[in-house]
């Protein structure tokens, strides 16, 4: 049995809005070392900001993240703060 490789990743203009926010979500890597949570936070965020998903909060609380070394509460501040600082 053999495994064919994964699909590419699409890379985003600067000015986008996934770009922008996968930007964010890889800031705190260090908080969520998990490629797949960052990955799954970032999705759930991009459909937040396009004005079809839930807040940041909702989606820190349900996307099922593992953080390191940082408070649930604490991150999801942080995060607010970091989007904001992006979409100005």
């Amino acid at each position: 049995m053999s495994t064919s490789t994964g699909p590419g990743t699409k890379e985003f203009a600067a000015d986008t809005i996934e770009k922008k926010v996968y930007n964010v979500v890889e800031e705190l890597k260090e908080y969520l070392p998990l490629e797949n949570d960052r990955n799954r936070l970032a999705f759930n965020l991009v459909n937040f900001k396009k004005g079809t998903g839930d807040s940041p909060e909702v989606s820190v609380k349900v996307s099922k993240l593992n953080f390191e070394g940082i408070a649930k509460e604490a991150f999801t501040k942080l995060l607010v703060q970091k989007l904001e600082e992006a979409f100005k």
